[in-house]
């Protein structure tokens, strides 16, 4: 007689797993996640109330967190861009929307443009330091009157002899108010257009640099952001970061980074969502049966979870072609656009779900909803991505 066949039944709690991801790779998640469910999470109401200590990143250096994707030789573990994906995903464990935005500042936004377009001199003056978390970084970009609009930059930089004078103002700054050094974005050449544009590494404890203003915010408390100063800053020009009037293109270069990790954090931090949200729909009876078993919110947690999925493959799938070498400006831009977009999308169903629980700071599903909110405004906002997606069609 012929056997009969196993009967095949889908795993729906097994691992998800993805082609760009290794063992070495799940292996870091599990480490991040460990670290940051047994010591960041636990002092999430505090930090969001004290704003977190600068001792996360001397603790992350410690551990070897910080520098997961920057090569050995300046301290870092020398692991590929994927490593720098998965620590964005992971720290999602920390409950922390503002302190997960404040190191990926560090890590993934203000410290690349070194590494790439920098000298030795200023890898082993800034970057080294920065992957070991006693130095903290931040970026300027944003200015009082220009915001998406990089081209609108008015902070300058005028050489003097062998020093540049800066002077000008930036806003919005994450880490600005206790940052050690800043990547900062000027014009050279205002003449020029978009080759008039120059990089400079400047060190916060130099004279005429002033944070005039903390920025009180919707959501993201734990972290610092704020308005920033310079007034006749003299800065040395072996501080110039990349070629003279070559600015531009560098820190376009770098908004790219910028937007994957933040689509990246989207989707894990919707996923802690869903999956918290997910557990109370389990726990809360309503009209003598789990709120999760009425069809209403069950058909609320497939859309959810059809959107985070959508979300998380066009992610992985992006972050394997920047490793490849690739440059998919168009697909980062779309990944960005969509992840920020279900991500708020989820929280607010979240909070919906919840019903009056979900407007209470206990439950958190709140803190989630603000803190998400940023991620359709920063590092470009929903209408710079369809800008960008649409002129890459020639359009």
């Amino acid at each position: 007689m012929a056997t009969a066949a196993p009967e095949i039944k889908p795993d729906f709690s097994g691992p998800r797993k993805h082609f760009c991801f290794t063992d070495e790779h799940e292996a870091l998640r599990e480490s991040i996640e460990t670290f940051a469910r047994k010591e960041l999470a636990p002092h999430t109401e505090e930090w969001e109330r004290d704003g977190f200590p600068d001792s996360v990143f001397t603790r992350m250096g410690e551990l070897g967190f910080l520098g997961i994707h920057f090569p050995e030789q300046y301290g870092g573990q020398g692991g590929d861009y994927l490593m720098s994906i998965v620590r964005g995903e992971a720290m999602a464990q920390s409950a922390n929307g503002g302190l997960n935005m404040g190191i990926a500042v560090h890590t993934d936004m203000a410290t690349p443009p070194i590494l790439k377009f920098g000298s030795e001199y200023l890898k082993l003056t800034y970057l080294v330091p920065a992957i070991k978390g006693e130095k903290i970084s931040c970026l300027g970009i944003s200015e009082p009157g220009a915001g998406s609009d990089v081209a609108g930059i008015r902070t300058r930089a005028v050489r003097d002899g062998d020093h540049y004078v800066i002077n000008g103002a930036k806003t919005f700054i994450t880490n600005g108010a206790r940052a050690h050094f800043i990547v900062l974005v000027t014009k050279t050449d205002p003449d020029a257009g978009y080759d008039g544009f120059s990089l400079f590494v400047v060190d916060t404890n130099t004279p005429g640099f002033h944070v005039s203003k903390k920025l009180e915010k919707l959501g993201m408390h734990s972290s610092d952001t704020a308005e920033l100063t310079f007034d006749d800053v003299r800065v040395p020009a072996e501080n110039l970061l990349g070629e003279e009037g070559k600015g531009f293109y560098h820190i376009m270069w770098e908004l790219q980074g910028e937007r994957l990790i933040g689509a990246a954090g989207c989707v894990a931090g919707a996923q802690r969502v869903f999956d918290q949200t997910l557990e109370y729909a389990r726990q809360r009876n309503a009209f003598g049966r789990p709120i999760g078993r009425f069809q209403a919110i069950r058909h609320k947690f497939a859309e959810m979870a059809t959107k985070i999925e959508t979300a998380r493959q066009m992610v992985h799938t992006t972050a394997w072609r920047v490793e490849q070498g690739d440059y998919p400006v168009r697909e980062i831009s779309m990944a960005k656009l969509y992840a920020s977009r279900i991500a708020c999308e989820v929280c607010d169903e979240a909070v919906q779900i919840h019903g009056g629980y979900g407007y209470m700071k206990e439950y958190h599903v709140e803190r989630a909803w603000r803190d998400m909110r940023l991620n359709r405004i920063g590092a470009g906002t929903d209408e710079i991505m369809l800008e960008v997606i649409g002129r890459s069609y020639g359009l």
